[in-house]
């Protein structure tokens, strides 16, 4: 049996905490003292968690903490400046591999404009092997299908974004703001596929600003970063000529 995520699950998460008894041949994903600096100073400081497979956390914040931070460094889009991701005991250092490892969810639904909802959702399925038609089911897309994306609302577009995650058919989402635009019914078929994707052993890491129907999930709850705490000796700050709006 998986350990717990936490040592007592009766506390809040917070930066640092880590079950110390996670063995390193555990089945699931484990987080180690993760930092990520920004211009000198500390955006996330010492984050660490593990999940089983089947479990599902939810990220929360305010603003800046480093929340969609982290799930880009989970995703590969960035690199941390210390710790370690092991997946299945095995460290997580092959940028190929763990592309396959994840399907990142962003702010940005990323459709094509001049295509249809299922055109797009089929470039995604042919580069996947999988056929859109199932995807399209799940999150009620039947009907949109053969609209141009750039006639749909922005909670359908979420929808389609969604559905092109499903057929990643990777063990890992990272979802940032996975609910943005959607009405309650949507939000229920959502709780559906997230479902699913825990019922086969998959896991799923998000950030929400409303509940989300995932029961069961951990939850870390990350703080604004201290910029009067200075960077550890011997760790670069490779991101200080980045402009402010790639920092998260």
């Amino acid at each position: 049996m998986f350990p717990p995520l936490y040592t007592n699950s009766a506390e809040p998460a917070t930066r640092g905490e880590f079950t110390r008894n996670v063995i390193d041949d555990a089945q699931g994903l484990i987080v180690r003292d993760l930092i990520v600096i920004r211009n000198d100073r500390l955006v996330l400081d010492g984050v660490s968690f593990a999940l089983a497979p089947g479990a599902a956390l939810m990220l929360t914040g305010p603003n800046g903490a480093g929340k969609s931070t982290l799930l880009r460094v989970l995703a590969g889009l960035r690199r941390a400046d210390s710790g370690t991701i092991l997946w299945n005991g095995a460290p997580v250092t092959d940028p190929v591999a763990q592309g396959t490892l994840v399907a990142y969810l962003g702010h940005r639904d990323a459709l094509k404009p001049g295509l249809t909802l299922r055109e797009n959702l089929t470039l995604a399925s042919e580069a996947f092997g999988q056929s859109p038609d199932a995807a399209i089911a799940a999150l009620g897309l039947a009907e949109l299908a053969d609209l141009p994306a750039r006639m749909l609302s922005a909670g359908q577009s979420r929808r389609a974004a969604l559905a092109r995650t499903i057929l990643r058919q990777s063990p890992l989402w990272l979802l940032d703001e996975p609910s943005l635009g959607l009405d309650t019914a949507s939000i229920a078929r959502l709780g559906d596929v997230l479902a699913a994707h825990r019922a086969q052993g998959g896991i799923v890491i998000a950030t929400t600003h409303v509940d989300l129907p995932l029961p069961g999930c951990e939850t870390l709850a990350l703080r604004a970063p201290d910029f009067t705490k200075t960077v550890p000796g011997g760790l670069a700050a490779p991101d200080a000529a980045r402009a402010p709006e790639d920092w998260f």
